[in-house]
């Protein structure tokens, strides 16, 4: 794609990454097949390629952003799947991210906009501030009908029946195992320590049982991905930055083989930190954190798992958009699940997204219902006995819209391994036991 940035623009870090990706474009329009908003909604510019043209056009006349292109660049999921089907290699993700940042600096939303994208960036975040909300959310479920703004009936559809109690095994320490094969930093998250607290238990448990020494940083937090998708690049590149003290603190004392993320939107935007802080002063201690960072199932793929007892148990895998796309990781947790002894079975267009997306399913309520509507179909049309992903979102989402019990693929892996059963398979609250 020809484009006619100036030199005096290309001065700029971010419209110099714009002009790279631009450019890379040959407008062949593979991304639209595997586009989960134009599959829904069937306009060009609510496909790849054509937002891509919207925010060239904008870019290069550093054009205020209108209400059309900013209601387009909304409505992408950040699943990444165009960037899996594009044979040139556009990065996307890198233009549409600036995209947003463009857009947030320069464009005034409506009120109702400005309001709720404020109460997200200040709460999701934040595990206490989140559980809070939960708890008022669940409160206030039962008049989500009287709501006229349907994301605000998203948000308080959103509330879990059960609000687990806080989980000791996430704060800052140190899990020693004698003679230990490896030292890694687990990644326990932000929205995650309040939704499902058996995902960072089931984690620690089976790396214990690996040999594996875990630490919880003190000082790590929030990826900052939230509200990166946002465009608030203050507060994301703000987490971000801590968690890139913290870890660079425990590699260069102990040492760290690994980074581990058990969820996997959390998991790519870590991989992109080194790309994030490109022109920072952190930049050499943001590529030391990308370059070690792993999805759980990266790591255990290296590890030898121990005999399983895995019950003959039919699994639906949902492939999480981040680890797929964004990772590019795809055969490590089946084969992980098989190897445990589970039967695996994977659903049709497994490529397309749940429409969780982090923010994105309160955000855009009707496109990420019509989403999950589909995702669950094809899961359930599988007739599983339980389904496993690799994102709380994801689980979040698919759950609140099936029967069928959904779980983490860690804990699975934990459970054939000698850990307790799951909580969704037992119906009984799960220990944070660790060994």
């Amino acid at each position: 794609m020809q484009t006619n940035f100036t030199e005096e623009q290309l001065t700029d870090p971010g419209i110099q990454r714009a002009n790279q990706i631009l450019r890379s474009c040959v407008h062949c329009g593979f991304c639209t097949a595997t586009c989960p908003t134009y599959q829904v909604l069937g306009d060009e510019l609510d496909s790849p390629r054509g937002r891509i043209y919207l925010i060239k056009d904008m870019l290069e006349n550093e054009r205020e952003p209108d209400a059309k292109t900013v209601k387009h660049i909304d409505r992408c999921l950040s699943c990444l799947s165009c960037m899996t089907t594009c044979p040139s290699g556009v990065h996307y993700m890198h233009l549409v991210d600036h995209a947003r940042a463009y857009i947030e600096q320069r464009y005034k939303r409506p009120f109702m906009d400005r309001a709720l994208r404020w109460v997200l960036s200040r709460i999701l975040p934040y595990p206490n501030r989140f559980r809070l909300a939960l708890l008022g959310a669940k409160i206030g479920r039962p008049f989500r009908r009287f709501l006229p703004d349907p994301r605000l009936r998203a948000m308080l559809e959103m509330a879990p029946k059960h609000i687990p109690p806080v989980s000791r095994n996430d704060d800052p320490q140190t899990f020693a195992v004698p003679e230990p094969k490896m030292r890694v930093a687990l990644m326990t998250g932000c929205a995650q320590k309040a939704l499902n607290t058996d995902i960072n238990d089931a984690t620690i448990r089976l790396l214990g049982r690996l040999g594996v020494e875990v630490v919880v940083a003190d000082g790590a937090g929030c990826c900052g991905a939230l509200t990166h998708h946002m465009g608030r690049e203050d507060e994301s590149h703000a987490a971000a930055a801590k968690n890139i003290r913290a870890w660079a603190t425990e590699m260069d004392g102990k040492g760290l083989d690994a980074i581990v993320i058990n969820t996997s939107g959390c998991g790519t935007t870590v991989k992109d930190y080194g790309h994030m802080f490109r022109n920072d002063a952190l930049a050499k201690d943001a590529e030391r954190v990308s370059a070690i960072a792993m999805d759980i199932t990266e790591l255990l793929s290296r590890l030898e798992l121990p005999a399983t007892n895995a019950q003959p148990l039919k699994v639906a895998y949902h492939a999480a958009c981040s680890l797929q796309h964004g990772q590019q990781i795809k055969a490590a947790p089946k084969d992980l699940l098989r190897k445990a002894g589970f039967t695996v079975l994977e659903p049709a267009n497994p490529h397309l997204c749940c429409g969780s997306a982090g923010t994105y399913n309160l955000m855009q309520p009707e496109i990420s219902g019509e989403l999950k509507r589909r995702k669950i179909g094809t899961l359930e049309a599988l007739k599983p006995d339980v389904i496993s992903a690799g994102n709380i979102g994801c689980m979040m989402q698919i759950g609140s819209g099936t029967g069928v019990p959904v779980v983490h693929t860690v804990e699975l892996l934990d459970w054939a391994t000698g850990g307790p059963k799951p909580k969704s398979l037992s119906g009984q609250e799960s220990v944070p036991i660790l060994r």
